[in-house]
């Protein structure tokens, strides 16, 4: 996953300062700082990506898709539907 620490704790959680969040692996742009959000849960959270194929998706649950980047396939988490900071919104 592009932005875990898992021994460090989540390195970008609370880096609020204005940029691009890219893939780890290909360096793909994923998300602007413009779509992030504070959010009780322990990983940064975004309420849209940079360009429509920056990310693919597919269902893993109801409510949950397993999202990855897209252009090089690496794992980035989930995308949370109606989870966002406003009615409607997506938390990636």
């Amino acid at each position: 996953m592009s932005f875990c620490a898992f021994f460090g704790g989540e390195a970008f959680r609370g880096h609020f300062q204005p940029g691009l969040y890219v893939c780890s692996k290909c360096g793909y742009e994923l998300f602007s700082s413009k779509a992030k959000y504070q959010h009780s849960s322990p990983w940064p959270a975004f309420t849209e990506t940079i360009h429509a194929d920056s990310v693919a998706k597919y269902e893993e649950r109801p409510g949950a898709l397993k999202v990855s980047c897209g252009k090089c396939g690496n794992g980035l988490g989930h995308e949370f539907l109606n989870d966002g900071p406003k009615r409607g919104k997506s938390r990636f």
